[in-house]
């Protein structure tokens, strides 16, 4: 028997995608189709307000931004990553660090780690240390992080025989 929520968002249902910043399009593209391995869906773009506010009043931006380009993937046929390329004025060009406000990662699950590790190490992605061996309920976890070449943190995690968690969880119910 599952447990019954209560309060919380109503209607919600899932996650429908991940929305990802980057200073050049065709190198995101070139990471998340060949390296990655997501496919690519559809584009649209520019969008832009000249006159009025907004791209202020709906995005949180300058009101003189220009959403150069939006474009979507599929990540393994189950996320959508939904990427744009902006120009801004006082646009921030550099990522936030996972320490900071607003720090952030794609954690993506792989069946081998090392494997993975291989894959991005072969494509000149930066893979941060070695892999970290979990404990506590995340038990039977392996992880490691890397970085996209516009510097967005990706984590690897791995749990192929699950997670103390989740075998703890389940022989309650």
């Amino acid at each position: 028997m599952s447990e019954r929520r209560t309060g919380g968002l109503p209607g919600l249902r899932r996650l429908d995608h991940i929305g990802i910043t980057v200073p050049d399009f065709e190198e995101a593209r070139a990471f998340l189709v060949d390296v990655l391995g997501c496919e690519y869906l559809y584009g649209n773009g520019p969008f832009r307000d000249d006159s009025g506010d907004w791209m202020a009043e709906h995005l949180d931006v300058h009101p003189r931004t220009v959403m150069e380009r939006l474009h979507f993937f599929s990540l393994a046929g189950q996320a959508l990553l939904e990427v744009f390329e902006y120009s801004a004025p006082e646009q921030v060009r550099h990522p936030p660090r996972n320490s900071d406000i607003g720090g952030h990662h794609l954690a993506l699950y792989v069946d081998d780690l090392d494997a993975a590790i291989e894959h991005l190490r072969a494509h000149d992605v930066p893979v941060l240390g070695e892999p970290t061996v979990s404990a506590g309920p995340s038990e039977g976890q392996r992880w490691v992080y890397a970085r996209t070449p516009w510097g967005t943190y990706i984590e690897l995690v791995s749990y192929p025989d699950g997670k103390a968690f989740f075998r703890e969880r389940d022989a309650t119910r």
